[in-house]
């Protein structure tokens, strides 16, 4: 595995990604979308894990460089950051991994934050071919019910931000639209995932997530399994 930057030019502002790639050339991408923390160590050990499996990982820089040092901070930089503007990173990054690695089909993922964004960019943005939010905020009806790519939202039941409630939603509107969604609820809080946080992380939960998300991909994506996976 070998990880880079690269450069990215919004209309907001420029900003960068961290990317991760596999030792041999990846025909596939997934965009991986940060938490409220920023680009991290933990969003750049994830991003090695999906070079591991023989993805390009690419890690978009939403908030510009800035990394969150405590709650306080996480959720001002989340608050600040407009839907339009970490989409227009979502296009920037999708533009710039056909152009410079020549990917064909590409996958969006993220957590917390991350996971609002991949959810909204995949009811958006018709060139991905895969998502897998992880416990996002759900958009409204009228941008919900756009969704045509293929997804698998993950959701924690103990989770007093996107709680059962508001998974609901989701449920009812790929109900009542007939959308790609498949809902995935473990008994764990939010940010279960994050096996740097002890208080909420769900060694089993995370692990079968995971186990989950590679299925999507691999379906989706269309690339071997690696050797030993």
């Amino acid at each position: 595995m070998k990880t880079e930057t690269f450069n990215l030019n919004t209309s907001r502002g420029a900003t960068t990604a961290h990317v991760a790639r596999p030792d041999n050339d990846a025909t596939a991408a997934v965009i991986l979308i940060h938490e409220w923390w920023g680009i991290n160590d933990h969003m750049r050990d994830v991003a090695g894990r999906y070079a591991n499996e023989g993805y390009l990982c690419i890690a978009p820089d939403l908030y510009r460089g800035r990394v969150a040092k405590n709650t306080e901070e996480a959720a001002k930089l989340m608050h600040d950051l407009a839907i339009e503007d970490g989409l227009e990173t979502i296009r920037e990054t999708i533009a710039e991994a056909k152009r410079a690695y020549n990917v064909q089909k590409i996958g969006i993922t993220g957590y917390c934050m991350g996971g609002t964004f991949a959810l909204r960019a995949a009811c958006e943005l018709s060139e991905l071919a895969a998502a897998a939010p992880f416990y996002g905020d759900i958009p409204e009806e009228k941008v919900l019910k756009q969704l045509q790519v293929p997804t698998l939202f993950i959701a924690g039941k103990r989770d007093a931000w996107i709680n059962p409630e508001k998974v609901n939603q989701l449920i009812e509107a790929a109900r009542k639209y007939d959308l790609p969604v498949e809902v995935v609820s473990y008994d764990a809080d939010h940010a279960f995932f994050n096996d740097t946080r002890p208080e909420v992380y769900d060694p089993a939960a995370a692990a079968d997530a995971w186990r989950r998300v590679l299925d999507l991909f691999r379906k989706r994506l269309a690339i071997a399994v690696p050797t030993g996976a």
